[in-house]
């Protein structure tokens, strides 16, 4: 069995798939897209510039995602996130700002526990939702 994060852009997102995705396999050590299949003209869901389906892998992670232009009455929802976990606070630390900078929102900045101690899973912790509404969470390991 296997599990793998799946995106989808609709709403304001629609149309900023290939966008997105290109940024995070460009922050994130070893990572690569896999595949991209767009829509066909008059096929559902979606017109010829959008993507129906991609895959690409963040740091050896696999991840999925497509976007619809149709009219859905969700979007994303910092209730799901994405965890980013290392040792290295210089490497988190730089995830952290790329994808809280340019149109992203800082939820919990990345800090020690009340600036001393640890949270009691880890040394510094930082939540944050990037310019196209994916909601990232950060975690410094002692």
């Amino acid at each position: 069995m296997n599990t793998t994060t799946f995106l989808t852009f609709v709403g304001d997102q629609c149309g900023k798939a290939q966008e997105a995705m290109d940024f995070y396999v460009s922050i994130f050590p070893n990572s690569e897209v896999k595949s991209i299949i767009k829509y066909k003209e008059g096929e559902g869901g979606g017109t010829p510039e959008l993507i129906k389906h991609a895959t690409f892998s963040l740091n050896g992670s696999d991840y999925m995602l497509s976007e619809s232009n149709y009219n859905h009455a969700w979007s994303f929802s910092p209730g799901v996130s994405i965890l980013i976990s290392d040792r290295s606070e210089e490497l988190i630390q730089a995830l952290y700002d790329q994808l809280s900078s340019n149109g992203g929102q800082v939820m919990v900045p990345l800090d020690a526990y009340n600036g001393e101690g640890d949270y009691g899973f880890g040394k510094k912790y930082g939540w944050c939702e990037d310019r196209f509404g994916v909601s990232w969470q950060f975690l410094v390991l002692g």
